[in-house]
């Protein structure tokens, strides 16, 4: 195993791109439902269908490296936040293969800048998770470097020089490259 990657991933074989489901017991489970009910969510679904951790190994190293640079640049870990990233079922595969990707920027709109959206509150990212067929949702809880963030606007295609992200102010986080966030867990609700 690669000691870069977190010490909890499963590791039995070769993939290095996968979705492994959390038993509803376990702690991680847990913690990030708890996460997941203190942004805003409660009352917003009836059932939790699964909660899955994300093991893309490229994508984690690459957000790492990454992450490094921040490390060096602030005295604290405020750079780094875990945000919430609602989506179609459709797009789901996308990120977990690709990534949060900037190319698709707009598709919900820019108004605070044309890169990847993010919130602290997942009731605000709810509205972005569009149910399926069988009424399902889908919403990334993600590692995501914010840094230093200016207030966005949407003709923004990079954050100004001497800032990481563009915000709203508190809830909304705009990254503008693709090695800034990292899908660690996927929650599917109804």
């Amino acid at each position: 195993m690669n000691p870069a990657l977190p010490n909890t991933w499963d590791m039995e074989n070769d993939n290095d791109r996968k979705r492994i489901p959390l038993k509803f017991t376990s702690k991680e489970y847990v913690q990030v439902l708890k996460q997941f009910d203190d942004a805003n969510m409660k009352g917003k679904y009836t059932e939790i269908r699964r909660i899955e951790r994300i093991q893309n190994e490229r994508w984690f190293l690459q957000y790492s490296a990454h992450r490094g640079e921040f490390k060096q640049r602030f005295n604290d870990s405020s750079y780094e936040k875990s945000l919430f990233h609602g989506c179609t079922d459709v797009t789901v595969n996308s990120i977990i293969n690709q990534n949060f990707n900037r190319a698709y920027a707009g598709v919900n709109g820019i108004v605070y800048g044309k890169g990847c959206y993010f919130a602290v509150s997942a009731g605000y990212s709810h509205s972005y998770a569009t149910p399926n067929s069988l009424g399902e949702r889908h919403m990334f809880l993600a590692k995501v470097l914010t840094g230093k963030s200016a207030i966005g606007n949407s003709s923004m295609n990079v954050p100004p020089a001497g800032y990481d992200s563009t915000t709203d102010g508190n809830n909304i986080f705009v990254t503008y490259h693709d090695a800034q966030a990292y899908a660690e867990y996927l929650i599917v609700y109804k």
